[in-house]
């Protein structure tokens, strides 16, 4: 069962953490992103309820806090526990790595997690594949494009809905390419 209180504990630590950050090319605060990766697996849980929600929301509020918002994982281990820790983590990019290598790692760290820090990278991009921002270049968008492909093969498999959701908006995507 989803708990609602985890969510708005959860929802309060994500809006201090992101400060005052924007959601790039809208200008929205970046709160609206999490909310909007959230509401997917939210979706997606109503559809088939077989996975731990609770999990799966905790990981979407919280996916971007270390990449963006510098929270440690140690930070996220004493508040939420080795497995948001751990999947938060994973859904990290490692900024040590080349540009080009770090999805790969991303996805292959991914695939050793649980379904329900999967489906989180999921939901991300299918929040993602909305209009890109202004300044993206013809290239840019496509990579991005194509980078969605690669993170439907790798961990699409977690929610059939979230996989046809991401195909779909991969689709509608070519407009902006």
């Amino acid at each position: 069962m989803w708990n609602q209180d985890s969510f708005a504990r959860t929802l309060d630590f994500a809006v201090k953490a992101h400060g005052d950050q924007k959601v790039p090319g809208s200008g929205a605060p970046y709160v609206v992103h999490l909310v909007k990766v959230a509401s997917e697996v939210l979706r997606a849980w109503a559809e088939s309820r077989d996975f731990d929600v609770d999990l799966s929301v905790t990981c979407a509020l919280l996916h971007d806090s270390m990449e963006d918002a510098g929270v440690t994982h140690d930070a996220l281990l004493k508040r939420f526990g080795v497995a948001v820790a751990d999947g938060v983590q994973a859904l990290t990019k490692d900024e040590r790595l080349e540009k080009k290598e770090q999805m790969g790692d991303s996805l292959r760290r991914l695939q050793q997690q649980p379904r329900e820090v999967q489906l989180v990278k999921v939901a991300d991009r299918i929040t993602n594949l909305e209009q890109p921002p202004g300044h993206w270049s013809p290239q840019k968008r496509a990579a991005y494009r194509d980078e969605a492909k690669q993170i439907g093969d790798a961990v699409g498999s977690s929610h059939a809905g979230l996989a046809a959701r991401l195909e779909a908006r991969r689709q509608a995507y070519l407009a902006f390419c």
